[in-house]
């Protein structure tokens, strides 16, 4: 059983698909705000099946083991993050208590891969992008952290399954987590390196940032990850901050869909709405406006602890 929930569902064979999926639909609709026509929905899926069928070149100077292996490390994190995560209820399909540091933990195995994969390649493209990373790292993880904890804080637990538990018997108390759902979703935006936090893969200034001696099925899987981690963040902020489950099967199911889809959506817009700002800007901006507002949201859920 716990081989299948790894594998299949709520695994990587899901979280692989339901990723393609998130990609069209991201693409289409930020298309669709450009006034462009998009992409078909098989799209993100042929473009995988594309890259598996390119050659795979690695550079000389490049350590050609730890070229190839870390691909397969980031989509391997993004799937254990994603089985702690609670989907059609209140229980992750693989829980535990403070699985919520672990998973968070996990998700930053994906920046650093990045990083790594990038200065590993000796290229001047690769290394400005992985420093681009790096950097972007030590702005956007805090507020990202701290904006999860206040809610952590008011349930009095570490584990994502007992903090959406308690915001379902107590629903009133999630609305003092508005704040945090703030930062979560522009910190998410930075963690993601989409628009306007994109400057480690800033096509216009570096080609592909860390990723730009990749190809083939290294990059293919790079591309999976991210689009795998695209779900599994807003999977974790619709557990803690939109906590609405139900009990039936298919009826927790379509509220996760819906959930998911919705914070995408909300993603999309910014992506749509904002230019990309300097990497200096990106820093100052977390530390100067997210962090102050998750600092607010933990004193406001230390004053609503005091109301339980």
């Amino acid at each position: 059983m716990a081989i299948l929930s790894i594998l299949i569902f709520p695994g990587f064979l899901f979280l692989a698909f339901y990723g393609t999926v998130f990609e069209f639909i991201d693409r289409k609709v930020y298309a669709r705000l450009q006034n462009r026509k998009g992409p078909p929905w098989y799209q993100p899926i042929a473009d995988f099946i594309k890259l598996l069928g390119k050659e795979t070149i690695v550079p000389n100077e490049a350590n050609r083991t730890v070229f190839l292996l870390l691909p397969v490390v980031t989509v391997a994190a993004v799937t254990t993050a994603f089985l702690s995560v609670p989907i059609w209820s209140t229980q992750a399909a693989m829980p535990f208590s403070g699985d919520m540091i672990v998973v968070l933990v996990l998700l930053t195995i994906c920046p650093l891969t990045f990083f790594i994969a990038g200065w590993n390649s000796s290229s001047l493209y690769s290394t400005i992008g992985s420093q681009r990373v790096l950097t972007q790292l030590f702005a956007y993880e805090v507020p990202l952290l701290m904006s999860l904890i206040g809610p952590a804080i008011l349930t009095g637990s570490w584990s994502l399954s007992e903090i959406a538990a308690f915001y379902v018997d107590k629903p009133l108390f999630a609305l003092f987590n508005l704040p945090g759902f703030v930062v979560a979703i522009l910190a998410g935006q930075g963690k993601l390196e989409r628009v306007p936090f994109d400057t480690p893969d800033a096509e216009t200034e570096i080609v592909a940032g860390a990723f730009t001696e990749y190809s083939g099925r290294p990059y293919a899987f790079f591309r999976l990850a991210i689009d795998m981690e695209l779900v599994v963040l807003p999977a974790i902020f619709g557990a803690v901050f939109i906590p609405i489950f139900s009990a039936n099967l298919f009826v927790g199911f379509a509220l996760f869909v819906v959930k998911t889809v919705v914070i995408l959506l909300v993603l999309t817009a910014i992506r749509a709405i904002t230019a990309r700002l300097r990497i200096e800007q990106m820093v100052k901006f977390c530390w100067m406006f997210l962090v102050p507002l998750a600092l607010l949201q933990i004193l406001i859920n230390l004053f609503a602890k005091g109301l339980i």
